[in-house]
């Protein structure tokens, strides 16, 4: 059994509502038997003043239905209603009101269980527990989902960091947001010099710069080599000896006993970066990943940071790392692709690109965040895992934008994002091309005619209606070629003659994709003003069934 099963089990705390004081004693006495920790009120007025001053909320609530000042469905939806208090679990029960009626009425106003009085002891531990073990995992799944969210944030900020003591303090304030704890880092800088920094979380679990304080930290006595000594990144024997007699830390992270330890290093031979956590902090097995990945990526950028040209190194190493590790093999399309960094800036690009393999087709896309900054980078690494999220969902090509267009409007208002996703269907010669204000893709058919697919929508981040895909024919043996505007946009050339460059050079080309783009690059080569995307994609012979693909059953496009 797992450590998160067995969390399920344990004993919780419960609020039991119920104006009958016997029945209050029975139930309390049945889940104190259980094992449970009880809060007992009278009525809901009372219960819901508990819920708004407690230090700690219960876990779930078991509210009778018939109160004297209001309805146990009232007190329901009061606790669904409170952001704080929503995902807690509400168990009614009732003597009287045992309708059909009565239990389909509960359950639509927000409760999780109706039970039915008399309840027999084992049926109502049964039902906590049951209960229990479904809030308890949603709490992980969404715990969980936060962390990753955290640790995407605490990783960009690491690697946006330009000298050492900025990566101290994004390293610390990344594991104290992460894990909602206080936090303590220790490295080494490029120039040899020992550093400690930490941070006190907030109540909300959140550190900003104010509360992270970084100090230069003296060698020991004779060793100028402080934490050299251990090259394996699980053994810390050694790494934190002595420190708390060299600087002071808030406890429990001055108290070996008390705190956790996590070691990075981007190689073996370079002095760790060093994370200390408080030890109740760190309880189940992910907990401890997050950590090692936040370290590992805070000795990652400490390595950029030793590099000649730190900048650079760490912009090249970001914009790799947003994009697909690898294209999937499809036996309707072949793809190739080609990303080239701007050359004469430091700056991270947004420009991207994605192919997904889905249920109802190939979706391939390319796309370009405005601007050059790290800004720019994390919308574009929000959009394209967006962008495939919502592929796999079966969304079509319009819908994705749509949703896309929301997500930008929602979270990063002002940014501005061109974005061209087309749905390449296996069982047909239809493309479906949804265009958010991109370059237009090119079509070059088997006999060496090309064509631009000129219609499209708003760029996303307008919070404007975006038309439906357009449905194109190319039979088999096309080529689709969708690029961004660092390959043919130069100064002082009109972009309509750029692209009559491009769609000539397309058709002289040889078919495979993988010639396609180097031909492209060979004839139009870059100018190193700014991030080149290239996806080439010859069409094959369309499949008589699509079945046995990735992604959602069903082959209809979701809306």
């Amino acid at each position: 059994m797992t450590q998160q099963h067995a969390d399920d089990q344990a004993p919780a705390h419960i609020l039991v509502v119920d104006d009958d004081p016997t029945n209050r004693y029975v139930l309390a006495t049945t889940l104190a038997r259980g094992g449970h920790r009880v809060t007992t009120a009278e009525d809901g007025t009372r219960a819901l003043e508990l819920l708004r001053t407690a230090a700690e909320l219960p876990e779930i609530a078991i509210v009778d239905v018939r109160l004297p000042d209001m309805t146990g469905f009232e007190v329901c939806e009061r606790i669904k209603e409170n952001p704080v208090t929503a995902a807690m679990p509400v168990i009614n029960i009732s003597a009287s009101a045992i309708s059909a009626d009565d239990r389909t009425r509960g359950l639509y106003r927000g409760a999780d269980a109706y039970l039915v009085e008399p309840i027999a002891p084992g049926e109502l531990l049964a039902t906590v527990t049951a209960t229990l073990r479904y809030a308890r995992a949603r709490r992980r799944a969404e715990l969980l989902a936060d962390r990753l969210h955290l640790l995407n944030r605490a990783t960009l900020a690491v690697y946006s960091a330009t000298d050492a003591h900025e990566l101290i303090r994004a390293t610390t304030q990344g594991a104290a947001s992460v894990l909602r704890c206080d936090s303590a880092v220790f490295l080494h800088t490029p120039q040899g010099d020992a550093l400690v920094a930490h941070t006190t979380t907030k109540r909300q679990g959140t550190a900003s710069t104010a509360d992270t304080q970084v100090h230069p930290v003296p060698a020991p006595e004779g060793r100028d080599d402080a934490w050299t000594d251990t090259t394996d990144t699980t053994d810390t024997t050694g790494i934190t000896d002595g420190l708390p007699d060299r600087v002071s830390l808030p406890e429990p992270l001055g108290d070996p006993a008390g705190r956790r330890v996590v070691v990075g290093r981007a190689k073996s031979d370079r002095p760790p970066v060093v994370i200390l956590v408080p030890a109740h902090a760190v309880v189940l097995d992910d907990d401890h990943q997050l950590l090692h990945q936040l370290a590992r990526a805070s000795a990652l950028a400490l390595e950029a940071l030793r590099s000649y040209s730190e900048e650079h190194a760490l912009a090249l190493t970001l914009q790799r790392s947003f994009l697909p590790e690898n294209l999937p093999r499809d036996a309707r399309a072949d793809l190739a692709v080609r990303y080239l960094p701007a050359s004469e800036r430091a700056e991270i690009g947004g420009d991207f690109y994605e192919a997904i393999s889905t249920a109802n087709g190939l979706v391939v896309a390319v796309g370009d965040v405005a601007g050059h900054s790290l800004d720019a980078a994390m919308v574009m690494g929000q959009v394209r895992h967006a962008l495939r999220a919502y592929a796999l969902e079966g969304h079509p090509p319009h819908a994705i934008l749509s949703r896309l267009d929301h997500l930008l409007t929602s979270v990063e208002p002002g940014t501005a994002v061109t974005l061209c996703v087309v749905l390449i269907e296996y069982a047909s010669e239809t493309l479906h091309v949804a265009n958010a204000g991109h370059l237009p893709p090119l079509l070059r058919a088997p006999d060496g005619t090309t064509v631009y697919v000129e219609e499209h929508g708003p760029m996303l981040g307008l919070g404007l209606p975006h038309p439906p895909a357009l449905q194109v024919t190319a039979e088999s043996g096309s080529l689709l070629l969708l690029v961004t505007d660092g390959l043919i946009e130069r100064r002082h050339i009109d972009l309509q003659r750029s692209l009559d460059s491009l769609a000539r050079v397309l058709a002289e080309a040889p078919l495979p994709p993988e010639d396609v783009c180097d031909e492209l690059l060979d004839r139009l080569p870059p100018d190193g003003s700014d991030d080149i995307a290239i996806m080439a994609v010859r069409l094959n012979a369309p499949e008589e069934t699509g079945a046995d693909r990735p992604g959602p059953p069903g082959d209809r496009l979701r809306g």
